[in-house]
């Protein structure tokens, strides 16, 4: 049995990675191939095309890079008609994805679409276009599913996968001493992102925040994760520039997480992630202009990070656009210092949101639902 699957972002890379591992423990005769990353590679699946090539963020970015990612459809389109799967999943990625379900329906290839598009956010009329083209539809958050129900599509909710996945491997004390924390630091964490151009425009204005913070809060310390495809030199050179020492780190996030006063992020899946992890954050969201114009045409919902989605409250702060800067950051991080139980309340409101995302499985469920629908239990 074959299942390709299709993937071009991290979080995706994560997702896809947690699929296959489920794929293979119940179906180890499968064949999982597509497109994806490096944590996919890892978990089994065979690369025809590697996501880190092709990230790239916002509107103008994609137009930039049209040539190269229609030249990317057509390579999965050859390798569909070559390798013919018994199902397609798509994992979010949602612009160029469903132009390759399309291709796939027309050589009669199921689709299965995980994560499917936001179209709760904008362009609910994509419910019923997906719909169309898509077999089965499985959502990670309970917010997805009234769109997709009313337009007719097959969809059901299995959880979110990072509640199984985001868990601390050590005691806080074991954590303190492998990160070297000193024993009266104030920690931060720094999460800017992984694409080249979330560092560009995310990563000064926190450094700057950071240099501000430190100098109100003498014993603050600052940390950032790096991710394989992130360049660990340019953001040191930022750093020195900003005249912020930062600890650069390479594994254990999650444990990292743990030992946090607050962190400033990049929305996304690492606000989720940080929230079970009991970590507060001031999330960050900058477009380039001409991206940020277009979205705001386009897309009309009250929050952008997805524990403030989840509750429908501004449970932490979000900063969008020109409210990206280190005056703004420094006015909402002093919170944590001046005002007391201010991170126990928001600490409090992140295991409500938490709360929602389900039981654990997720990843299980999914992966059961993926192989009856590429006809698994028909044939085994």
């Amino acid at each position: 049995m074959k299942i390709m699957f299709s993937a071009g972002e991290t979080s995706g890379d994560l997702h896809g990675a947690r699929l296959a591992e489920e794929i293979l423990a119940r179906a180890p005769e499968s064949e999982l191939f597509g497109f994806g990353g490096s944590r996919m590679a890892a978990a089994g699946m065979r690369l025809v095309a590697d996501m880190a090539d092709y990230s790239v963020m916002g509107v103008w970015e994609v137009v930039k890079n049209l040539r190269r990612i229609v030249a990317l459809l057509d390579h999965l389109t050859v390798v569909m008609e070559q390798e013919k799967p018994d199902l397609l999943v798509l994992i979010d990625y949602p612009d160029f994805n469903w132009r390759l379900a399309k291709r796939a329906k027309k050589t009669g290839i199921p689709v299965f679409s995980y994560i499917p598009p936001s179209a709760w956010a904008w362009r609910k009329g994509r419910a019923k276009d997906c719909a169309k083209l898509a077999d089965e539809f499985a959502a990670i958050f309970p917010f997805e599913m009234k769109v997709y129900e009313e337009a007719g599509a097959n969809i059901n909710f299995v959880g979110n996968p990072l509640v199984d996945t985001v868990k601390p491997s050590m005691t806080q004390d074991e954590a303190r001493a492998f990160f070297g924390l000193p024993e009266n630091g104030f920690p931060v964490l720094l999460l800017p992102g992984s694409r080249r151009q979330e560092i560009s425009l995310l990563l000064p204005p926190m450094l700057e925040a950071a240099r501000r913070i430190q100098k109100e809060k003498p014993d603050a310390v600052f940390f950032l994760p790096v991710a394989p495809n992130m360049d660990q030199a340019r953001m040191e050179r930022l750093a020195a520039e900003a005249k912020v020492a930062v600890s650069f780190t390479h594994e254990k996030t999650y444990d990292l997480m743990g030992l946090m006063q607050f962190a400033l992020a990049t929305s996304g899946t690492v606000v989720l992630e940080a929230a079970l992890m009991g970590l507060p954050a001031i999330v960050l969201y900058r477009l380039s202009n001409i991206s940020y114009q277009i979205g705001r045409l386009l897309v009309h919902v009250p929050y952008f990070s997805l524990p403030n989605i989840l509750l429908g409250e501004m449970a932490q702060p979000e900063l969008l656009q020109d409210e990206v800067n280190p005056e703004r950051i420094l006015l909402e991080a002093r919170r944590f210092w001046e005002e007391p139980g201010h991170r126990q309340r928001v600490q409090e409101r992140l295991r409500a949101a938490c709360d929602r995302l389900g039981p654990p499985g997720a990843a299980g469920r999914a992966a059961e639902r993926i192989l009856a629908a590429a006809g698994w239990g028909r044939t085994n």
